[in-house]
């Protein structure tokens, strides 16, 4: 976009503090090795003016040896007359040339300008008339587009709706040329009331579309690659296992992120698909390549990844932002035949904004699942030093009702650049006041069976926020982060749903050493991840989501990820899903 205009137009009325040009008949000059002075009568603007050029230059010199000049320059009103500072000599053009912050010399990007920035170029993108007159207007203004302005000027209303149109657009429309279809390994069409029948409760509203947008794909010849999105608790396991129904004796792989994920989901499986043979894969475990090709649903963990798994009609992927893009791609080619590729789900419990949730649907297919089985009972509090002897009390009333804690601190070891006690430093108070203590973090090689001991022993758990996501502690009511202003929302979110996973009432406080911070506060007010996905779109904004990445940062430049949800609409509505 252009920084600012220089604009070679004689108008009618001086503009103090900004450059003007002046059509003027020279008086008289004189000048001295110091200053040169001139003498002139601006014609365009009626009035007498005074030019002045300190050390000036010889060629400057012979400005003034002409009756009438065209002069560029700013223009101050000074000791009761008007006065143009170092003016410089110009040819009439009657134009206004944008400039352009770049590394390339401005006239080679006004050429460029002009050779792509066209009527017939944006026309052929389907590009709305309103949108390409708009755009035009800023590399082509007139004065009145650019409201007057040379130096910061500011863009309309208008211009700026068309900015923020055109960069969305660009984007979809990138999108969608990476969305590459392939053939699938085979279809599935099965009836899936067997498995309605089966469960013990009654599917939501949310879940159901779930799985009839999982089933469809499943029936279609071309690869299903589709991302379920889901708050914690809101039942996506048994979406993943109405999907593991439908595949049946054709099989499924699901992958997840650790074993204890793994082994959770495996027992699911088995009280959820009794008549489905199924395997689970981790690193412990022992199972043979003739297992593995019997089995019709495979559960396991990265450790399926160095085997020779069987060729299958679907792929999961459970918490998939934890593997990386080659994990998942290498899962996806393990299980491929000559035929095509399995239809490929992946499940996310990290709720998206709206938004984001639109320009994803461009490339894959997109699930939300909005509605919990069971409203969570959670009251979230941020609490300072004062609050502590509180909530010892309260830790203490959760332990005598059996119930349990957890204890998220931000770092390991001690550290000088950090205001919080570290894992190692606060062990000592709760080994001493609580019993059943148990403590893990990251690097733990033996975290799992830390968190597989507390779930069943353990009144209070120590760790940092390898527990962020996964974990089932069915008694866990409490948490307690420290240091949460330092933690993204989404992360603070995630953590806070590990308490009241199955209907207790949940208690969750932010620990901060900040005097205020308007952040978590209004975090406190929602429990619901999707209104945190908003807000931690507000705060952090939207990051490279072209990349594939989505993490702190812009990504655009004009479009607002919050603000300008009616405008992707929009072009969504021209570009299509």
């Amino acid at each position: 976009m252009p920084k600012k205009y220089d604009i070679n137009i004689i108008t009618n009325k001086p503009v103090i503090g900004e450059e003007n040009l002046i059509e003027a008949e020279v008086l008289n000059h004189h000048y001295s090795p110091k200053v040169l002075k001139a003498n002139l009568f601006a014609e365009n603007f009626g009035v007498p003016i005074e030019a002045v050029i300190f050390s000036p230059k010889m060629w400057q010199r012979e400005y003034f040896k002409t009756e009438k000049i065209l002069l560029k320059g700013k223009i101050q009103f000074n000791g009761g007359k008007y006065q143009i500072l170092h003016p410089k000599k110009i040819n009439p053009t009657g134009d206004i040339s944008p400039i352009y912050k770049t590394e390339l010399q401005n006239r080679s990007v006004v050429a460029l300008m002009k050779k792509y920035i066209t009527k017939e170029n944006l026309e052929k993108f389907q590009v709305p008339e309103n949108i390409v007159e708009n755009i035009l207007s800023i590399h082509s203004p007139t004065l009145d587009s650019i409201r007057d302005k040379v130096e910061d000027f500011i863009f309309s209303e208008k211009q700026i709706h068309a900015l923020k149109f055109l960069e969305i657009y660009r984007h979809i429309y990138l999108l969608k040329q990476k969305k590459v279809d392939y053939p699938a390994s085979t279809t599935v069409d099965r009836d899936l009331r067997p498995f309605k029948e089966n469960l013990e409760f009654t599917l939501t509203g949310d879940q159901e579309k779930a799985i009839n947008d999982i089933r469809e794909d499943m029936t279609k010849p071309v690869q299903a690659r589709r991302v379920i999105v889901g708050d914690v608790g809101c039942g996506k396991t048994t979406v993943i296992m109405a999907t593991a129904f439908v595949a049946g004796e054709k099989k499924s792989i699901l992958m997840a992120p650790t074993s204890v994920l793994a082994n959770q989901l495996f027992e699911e499986a088995r009280k959820m698909l009794p008549n489905l043979k199924k395997t689970l894969v981790t690193a412990k475990t022992k199972i043979s390549d003739e297992e593995l090709n019997e089995a019709d649903f495979i559960v396991g963990t990265h450790a399926l990844l160095y085997r020779d798994l069987p060729s299958c009609a679907v792929l999961m992927v459970d918490e998939q932002h934890r593997f990386g893009t080659n994990q998942r791609n290498l899962l996806a080619k393990l299980t491929s035949n000559e035929k095509g590729s399995p239809h490929y789900f992946q499940f996310s419990a990290t709720p998206i904004p709206r938004t984001l949730g639109m320009i994803t649907s461009s490339i894959v297919g997109v699930s939300l699942i909005k509605q919990m089985p069971f409203k969570k009972d959670i009251d979230t509090k941020v609490i300072r030093q004062n609050d502590f002897p509180p909530l010892i009390e309260h830790i203490k009333e959760e332990i005598g009702k059996t119930n349990q804690v957890l204890i998220i601190y931000p770092l390991v070891e001690e550290s000088e650049n950090f205001n919080y006690q570290s894992l190692e430093e606060g062990r000592g108070f709760w080994e001493k006041n609580f019993e059943k203590v148990y403590l893990t973090h990251g690097k733990d090689k033996d975290k799992e069976d830390v968190l597989d001991q507390f779930a069943k022993n353990g009144n209070i758990l120590l760790s940092t926020t390898v527990v962020e996501v996964g974990i089932s502690l069915p008694k866990l009511t409490t948490i307690v982060i420290v240091g949460a202003e330092r933690l993204g929302l989404a992360t603070l979110h995630q953590l806070r749903g590990r308490v009241s996973r199955t209907g207790l009432k949940g208690y969750c406080y932010f620990y901060t050493k900040k005097e205020e911070s308007e952040r978590l506060e209004e975090l406190t007010k929602t429990i619901n991840g999707f209104d945190v996905a908003e807000l931690d779109l507000k705060y952090r904004k939207s990051g490279d989501l072209l990349s594939g990445i989505f993490q702190s940062g812009e990504s655009f430049k004009w479009f607002d990820m919050v603000l300008d949800e009616d405008i992707l609409k929009e072009v969504k509505g021209l570009i299509g899903s």
